[in-house]
C-alpha cells in the first residue's frame, strides 16, 4: 500500500510525530476542552486549529528546504545537501511556536 512512499528515518519520524500529536491533542481534549483565542495569528483559534495551522507550516518547511537543499549546499560550497533533520527540528519548533503564540 506504501510502496510509493520513500520510508528514511526522518520521514518515519515525521510521521510519528504527528500521529503522537493527534492521539496526545485527542487527550487533552477530551480532559479539557479548549476555548478559543487570539494570538499573533489573525483569527481567534482553539487548539485543533492552531495544531492543524502548525502541521501545514511545518510541512512547507521541510518542502522549501528540500526544494532548496541542493542550491543551499552550491552557495555554501558543501560537498553534499544539509542534512533533513535541520528541517525536521526547524519545522518542529515552527509548530511549537504556532500552539503556543498563535
Amino acid at each position: 500500500m506504501f510502496d510509493w512512499m520513500v520510508w528514511t528515518t526522518p520521514v518515519a519520524v515525521f510521521f510519528s510525530c504527528i500521529v503522537l500529536m493527534l492521539i496526545g491533542m485527542t487527550v487533552w481534549e477530551i480532559k479539557s476542552p479548549t476555548v478559543m483565542r487570539k494570538g499573533f495569528l489573525p483569527i481567534a483559534t482553539t487548539r485543533g486549529d492552531r495544531l492543524f495551522i502548525g502541521l501545514l507550516s511545518a510541512a512547507y518547511v521541510n518542502l522549501a528546504f528540500i526544494g532548496l537543499a541542493g542550491k543551499l549546499a552550491e552557495v555554501l560550497s558543501l560537498s553534499e545537501e544539509p542534512s533533513i533533520w535541520i528541517s525536521f527540528v526547524a519545522s518542529m519548533v515552527l509548530l511549537a511556536f504556532v500552539m503556543r503564540k498563535g
